[in-house]
């Protein structure tokens, strides 16, 4: 079972469909419905975060969720907020971008890798940001 929290974004079902259309039996719960030690209990195969309007310390359980899914060894995907969540909880630090990119194309480069495997390197995807985590302060396990 795959787990997505539910950032109350419009974008979840998004998320939800596409994973579906990729085999995945998936379970949404919001990210203020459950306590850490439920999700943990209901042992995911994998954890996604979703987008979210807020920052990573106002997006419910998922800070403290991050770093109980890491010690057990649960993998984790965020996207957006999501991403934000997992760069914080390991020590990273949300900057604005030195560039918007918004519904501009780019030139994805990636190992081949977990959820990258199967997939061309490099490939042309749609970027929508204007967050990220900076690079300088990632630790070394991201």
């Amino acid at each position: 079972m795959l787990l997505l929290i539910d950032n109350y974004d419009s974008f979840t079902y998004n998320l939800v469909h596409y994973l579906g259309e990729l085999g995945a039996n998936v379970v949404v719960k919001r990210n203020d419905a459950l306590q850490v030690q439920d999700v943990i209990a209901m042992r995911p195969e994998v954890i996604v975060l979703s987008p979210g309007p807020c920052d990573p310390a106002a997006a419910g359980i998922c800070l403290p969720l991050t770093k109980a899914a890491a010690a057990a060894d649960i993998p984790l995907l965020g996207v957006c907020l999501g991403h934000q969540t997992i760069g914080e909880a390991f020590g990273g630090k949300v900057i604005r971008c030195h560039e918007i990119v918004h519904g501009k194309m780019g030139t994805m480069h990636h190992s081949g890798q977990g959820v990258f495997r199967g997939l061309p390197s490099p490939f042309q995807a749609t970027r929508y940001h204007s967050l990220v985590v900076e690079r300088q302060s990632l630790p070394a396990e991201l």
